[in-house]
């Protein structure tokens, strides 16, 4: 619905800026004198940018209320926030492990999720100050604005650094699943900004501090997205190598000394560290959580032209459903075929367009290359440009080589990707129509746009009117901005009612045979599994549900009927006693 609006509003802009560019002239010329006292004090721009994103989320949690988690994959990342916020890397495994089997986590040698620990981090941190890991999400979003609007200082003057900030805060900060779930996104963009913040400034001044948080922003990805930062990290890479290698040896005895020793050193010191980590999970440090999981329970590969790995024996129809007849194999079995590989990679494109452009930043792209006049060459574009465009476009490449894209995966290129908007917008500038400022009016209708799309959303929330989309679904193929992330609110009331009652609770969850495995799994356990208030457990039929019930004797037995609507919660023994749903199974 609201891509449709923005398209329109978009298309509206079009209009008028052939027509009457100078409407509103006089508002915005008012509004702009104080846009630039503010952005030139080059410190308080980065600081309000942030600000901004976290007390606009804040104010949005009436309509936007702290997030119930939905995803596999939001499960396992705030397995990892559980973990960390008790002060570990991981935990022991149990010895009823079979009961608990989930996706995206493992269970030998050590009790984790698979992921990178990026992600947990944050939302530890989280946990630990507020009991809540959703207010780390919020303080990366927050932080996500204010380095992106540091990298763009580095790159653009500073009316456009300011405005791209606040751009981000409206599209990436306030209705965008990166700041509405807890899969990540804010946390890898927060690593490419800080890459692509520091690198001109490395280059200009040689300053130590720069070359830290560079080497930080390097860590960071390769601890949230370390696959699409690898293709990151080349164009960087050659770009420091080229600057190195024209340098005469005096100085390029400095650079070394002031730029690639704290780099090198932070990158090795992430490297050990990451080894440290991969040896506690995994008790090996060239093998990470990740790897684990894969091959212990996914048989498809990564990319297409790899074979199918050998099928598990699944102790669950949910493994067996969702690995086997829903939608990784599909995908795969498509872009096996020259076809489906057109449509898959099409569709990530599309996916990719919707959800970081849109029609309101595609807009000042395809005037600024309508504009180029005749003759011009890749040459003709400055070498900040020609480089922002190589990070995207090396980055974008490897993504396509997988056959799996979420828009999250794109998130180190975040700020690049908002740069080159802004490079497009500010060569449009000037452009006039029948000597009038149409080039002005285009500029100004972008955030326009962007700030009123925002208060229709909200104003979507607040009454009621036609739903947002929700995503990721099956029927959903293209993502803006503002998407909805799935909530299991069934899942979030149904613990909220068993830890109201005394002492601790044992759920045993059924699924029925047409059970929902892309976004209804109830089954994930806190960290200190023991200690848990409610520990969830698989329906594995009376013989092994009674070993469970005996091995935790000091709890309540519940069982779940989790597909029942609403769902069905009973006492176990009562249930035993009918044999229902027990008597209807369908196999664990």
């Amino acid at each position: 619905m609201f891509l449709v609006i923005e398209t329109a509003l978009t298309l509206l802009a079009v209009g008028v800026t052939f027509v009457y560019p100078q409407l509103g002239a006089r508002g915005f010329e008012f509004l702009e004198r104080g846009f630039r006292k503010l952005a030139n004090r080059r410190g308080l721009p980065v600081a309000v940018v942030g600000l901004t994103a976290l007390a606009l989320r804040a104010a949005l949690l009436p309509i936007l209320p702290i997030p119930a988690p939905a995803i596999h994959d939001e499960f396992a990342y705030l397995l990892l926030s559980d973990t960390f916020a008790h002060g570990r890397l991981t935990n022991p495994s149990n010895p009823m492990w079979v009961h608990f089997e989930s996706f995206h986590i493992i269970w030998h040698p050590t009790y984790t999720a698979k992921y990178y620990p990026a992600q947990g981090l944050i939302m530890a941190l989280g946990q630990v100050l507020t009991g809540k890991p959703f207010w780390g999400v919020w303080l990366s979003v927050g932080l996500m604005c204010a380095a992106i609007t540091w990298m763009l200082q580095g790159w653009l003057e500073p009316g456009w650094a300011l405005l791209g900030g606040f751009l981000a805060v409206i599209r990436f900060g306030t209705f965008n699943y990166w700041a509405n779930s807890y899969w990540g996104g804010a946390v890898a963009a927060i690593g490419g900004a800080l890459v692509l913040g520091a690198l001109p400034r490395l280059k200009k001044h040689m300053r130590v501090r720069y070359a830290l948080l560079m080497g930080l922003g390097f860590a960071i990805i390769a601890n949230s997205r370390p696959y699409e930062g690898l293709f990151f990290g080349i164009p960087v890479a050659v770009t420091l190598l080229a600057w190195l290698w024209k340098m005469k040896r005096p100085e390029l005895g400095q650079a070394m000394k002031r730029a690639m020793a704290p780099l090198l050193a932070v990158i090795a010191l992430t490297l050990v560290a990451m080894g440290y980590y991969f040896w506690r999970t995994t008790r090996s440090p060239f093998d990470t959580p990740y790897l684990v999981y894969e091959h212990r329970y996914d048989p498809i590969p990564n990319f297409p032209w790899e074979s199918l790995k050998r099928v598990p024996d699944y102790r669950y129809a949910a493994f067996r459903t969702y690995y086997l007849n829903a939608l990784p194999m599909a995908l795969y079995e498509r872009a096996r075929t020259v076809s489906g590989l057109i449509a898959n990679e099409t569709n990530n494109l599309r996916w990719f367009w919707a959800f970081f452009l849109g029609p309101v930043f595609t807009l000042p792209l395809l005037l600024a290359l309508a504009l180029v006049p005749y003759g011009f060459s890749w040459k003709d574009i400055s070498p900040g440009t020609r480089f922002l465009l190589l990070v995207c476009g090396v980055t974008l490449a490897g993504e396509t080589l997988p056959i799996y894209y979420q828009p999250h995966y794109s998130a180190p290129i975040t700020c690049a990707i908002l740069a080159l908007v802004l490079i497009a917008m500010r060569s449009v500038r000037p452009w006039l129509w029948r000597h009038k400022p149409s080039g002005v009016f285009l500029v100004r209708a972008v955030p326009s746009i962007c700030v009123l799309l925002l208060l229709l959303r909200i104003g979507a929330g607040i009454f009621g009117w036609p739903p947002v989309s929700t995503w990721p679904s099956l029927t959903i193929t293209l993502p803006s901005w503002c998407s909805k992330s799935p909530h299991n609110v069934n899942r979030a009331a149904t613990l909220r009612r068993l830890r109201q009652y005394p002492g601790r609770q044992l759920a045993i969850v059924h699924y029925n045979k047409d059970h929902d495995v892309l976004s209804n799994e109830w089954v994930y356990n806190r960290a200190e599994l023991n200690r848990a208030k409610v520990i969830w457990a698989r329906d594995m039929g009376p013989a092994e549900n009674e070993k469970l019930i005996r091995y935790f004797k000091d709890r309540h037995a519940w069982l779940v009927d989790a597909d029942d609507n609403p769902p069905k919660l009973e006492p176990y023994s009562a249930a035993a006693d009918r044999q229902s749903p027990l008597t209807r199974r369908n196999g664990p």
